[in-house]
């Protein structure tokens, strides 16, 4: 391996890369610019471009492409060459224009009705606060991307708007409170990123993997996660060496792949960058996902990042670790020794807990997928029902605090009783697996996030909610004569509108389901149940009082959510019929029509042997083999009375018609593969799939 820290960040146009090639005047402009928000003039914007490219040729690039995450939940790219035709040859170029801005087409991306399918202009916008970088010899450089009319069309502008209003309002807070020396609040995220390596060979023989990412039949596999001893267990000699790769490319790329180990059903793993500014967590985070699955088919393998790729073991998802950090280096999230004497920080964690429970339906929109709803619910992974864990001995310091009083509690340590071992602290709360939002020391971790969904919009509603409330603080503590008494009443206020929210026992338990429904607590169980809450009025009017979106644009997508669940449903289904048409029922029919030559064989060689078993396992296969065909039937038909109304129509039609009838299907389907000789299954197994690297 290279010298780390040379191999870090040498592919990015990054703060040190610009100060030491950019001129003085420039890199401080520049600064400047990224530090107040200002626009970027057309002579700065040049003098960038060309050192910019100047750079990237010295790193082997040929090409630029403005880079940028539309509402498909993936990148987008157009790959332009520097060559420009000069007399009978050619020269490198690259503009401030360029940099500034691109014009891709925009009717091929998904608009939500902003934009008729005809409209075909776009723009894409540099993003200077996201540093360019080089990737297969091209330079990449971040963008936002906006229609002809100025609609944001992506998942970008509306994180960066969600920034600048949480850095606003946070301002208005801190000063209320007295804090002269903060200049900006930052908020920051690490992104735990959770995912599956299976064999190439064996994913290529599975449709349902290749259309899909995620199987649409198996049945359980003998050994599943039952013994635990894939978690933390010894990483595979394949997947270290698939690791390294990833870490050194993501590395050169500056981003801070930091933690990796085994997850907890077979085949599974995660990797944890450290934390970084939200914008640029994204982005990172969209790369990592794109690096994963590269690297992995140069190692023979497949990197699955769907939520809930195999039934009967653990799905993946994305803890989203967020906190707010000033340029003082102060995080605001973290208490110190004695939380209870910091009004900040017990002000900032009201102003979470008043944003999760006031904007519980936002953020449960957030996760909301066809994928996700797989995995939400089901006892491996949060529930749908948003709750805030704090531990009982920070709930205490805050309802403590409220009323005036100072927290009497003290760090313990632990006895190991090992002589040579050390006393180790005792922190102030255990962790709470099941909390879908759980305070974890000086950050919140939103648990819900799907494994293959881009990390902004969460942390777009994240900021703009947390935002509202410290706003509503600065509008009380602004106006107040007493300022310690101001805090004790918001406190309280806080705990009497918001305190249901506040959960810290078993998540999973029905319990808490009956509970939480006598609290008022939503429980959207489904997707489509959840999209129809984005356009309630206090969505609306929270989004447009801080510019974060038009009613036109929340409006867009929440159209589109409901036009990806259905589109992702409906080709799920029809994988399932060709599967089931094409593999599974030919060899249930080959089965049976085996058994039966076994049996006429038997027949002739002696009336007297018995042909018991291949009677039984005929009349079973043969039973299955007709609840397929029935079940396959059904679904068909339901593919063909596929409505043409609404987005939401459709939506709810792949809910509540597709899914049951899919799930029929799988039944019969599996039950054939658990009847069925190996050497006549169409396709690996599940013990195939988790247990091949």
């Amino acid at each position: 391996m290279s010298n780390i820290p040379e191999l870090f960040g040498s592919l990015v146009f990054d703060d040190s890369v610009q100060q030491k090639r950019l001129p003085h005047d420039t890199y401080r402009r520049l600064r400047e610019i990224i530090r107040t928000g200002e626009p970027l003039d057309a002579a700065v914007a040049d003098v960038i471009a060309n050192v910019m490219k100047a750079w990237a040729l010295d790193h082997g690039a040929t090409h630029f492409t403005h880079w940028f995450q539309p509402m498909t939940g993936v990148t987008a790219e157009k790959h332009d060459s520097f060559l420009t035709p000069a007399g009978e040859g050619v020269i490198m170029v690259f503009s401030g224009r360029e940099l500034i801005k691109g014009e891709p087409d925009a009717s091929s991306f998904p608009s939500g009705g902003l934009r008729a399918t005809f409209e075909a202009r776009g723009y894409t916008a540099w993003d200077p606060t996201s540093p360019a970088f080089i990737k297969d010899h091209c330079l990449y450089i971040p963008t936002a991307f906006c229609s002809y009319t100025g609609e944001a069309l992506d998942k970008k502008t509306p994180l960066l708007r969600s920034m600048h209003t949480l850095n606003r309002q946070a301002l208005r807070f801190l000063r209320a409170m007295g804090d002269t020396e903060t200049h900006s609040v930052t908020p920051t995220v690490g992104a735990e990123q959770e995912y599956f390596l299976i064999p190439r060979e064996l994913y290529e023989q599975r449709r349902d993997l290749r259309y899909t990412g995620r199987t649409l039949f198996g049945a359980k596999a003998p050994k599943g996660q039952e013994l635990d001893d894939h978690y933390f267990g010894v990483i595979k000699p394949q997947v270290q060496a698939y690791m390294k790769e990833l870490d050194e490319e993501l590395w050169k790329l500056g981003v801070m792949a930091k933690t990796e180990h085994n997850e907890v059903a077979p085949a599974q793993h995660e990797l944890a960058p450290f934390y970084t500014t939200t914008n640029i967590a994204a982005d990172h985070n969209q790369l990592m996902m794109e690096l994963m699955q590269r690297i992995a088919q140069k190692h023979g393998m497949v990197c699955l990042l769907a939520e809930k790729p195999f039934a009967g073991v653990n799905g993946s998802g994305k803890h989203n670790n967020w906190s707010l950090v000033t340029d003082t280096g102060r995080n605001l999230l973290d208490g110190g020794s004695n939380p209870a004497a910091n009004p900040v920080f017990l002000l900032t964690l009201a102003a979470v807990i008043a944003a999760v429970d006031e904007y519980q339906a936002l953020l449960r929109i957030t996760v909301s997928t066809a994928g996700n709803d797989h995995r939400l619910g089901a006892a491996e992974a949060p529930p749908a029902i948003l709750s805030i864990f704090l531990g009982e001995a920070l709930q205490n310091t805050l309802v403590q605090a409220a009323c005036g009083q100072g927290s009497t509690a003290a760090r313990r340590e632990l006895e190991m009783h090992v002589p040579v071992m050390p006393h180790l602290h005792q922190d102030d709360s255990d962790r709470n697996r099941t909390s879908p939002f759980a305070f974890t020391g000086n950050k919140f971790e939103f648990r819900m996030l799907g494994s293959r969904q881009s990390i902004s919009d969460p942390n777009t509603v994240l900021n703009t909610a947390v935002a509202e409330m410290l706003g509503r603080f600065a509008d009380c503590l602004e106006q107040a004569e007493d300022r310690e008494a101001a805090c004790r009443a918001l406190l309280q206020q806080v705990l009497e509108q918001h305190g249901r929210i506040l959960f810290n026992g078993d998540g999973y338990s029905e319990e808490w389901q009956q509970e939480a429904a006598r609290r008022g607590l939503l429980n959207l169980r489904t997707a489509p149940e959840a999209f129809a809450h984005l356009t309630d009025r206090q969505n609306v009017e929270l989004f447009a009082r801080h510019g974060i979106f038009t009613a036109a644009e929340l409006a867009s997508r929440q159209e589109i959510h409901y036009e990806t669940y259905a589109k992702s449903v409906r080709i799920e289904a029809s994988v399932m019929v060709e599967m089931v048409r094409r593999q599974i029922l030919p060899a249930g029919l080959a089965w049976v029509r085996e058994l039966g030559r076994t049996s006429r064989a038997k027949q002739e060689i002696s009336p007297l042997l018995s042909c018991k078993a291949e009677e039984l396992l005929g009349t079973q296969a043969s039973n299955l083999n007709d609840m397929l065909l029935a079940a396959c039937t059904v679904l068909e038909g339901l593919l063909r009375e596929f409505p043409a109304g609404s987005e939401e129509e459709k939506a709810l039609y792949c809910r509540d018609k597709l899914l049951p009838a899919m799930a029929e299907l799988r039944q019969a389907a599996d039950g054939l593969e658990q009847l069925c000789p190996a050497d006549l299954w169409p396709m690996p197994t599940y013990g195939d799939l988790l247990y091949g690297v």
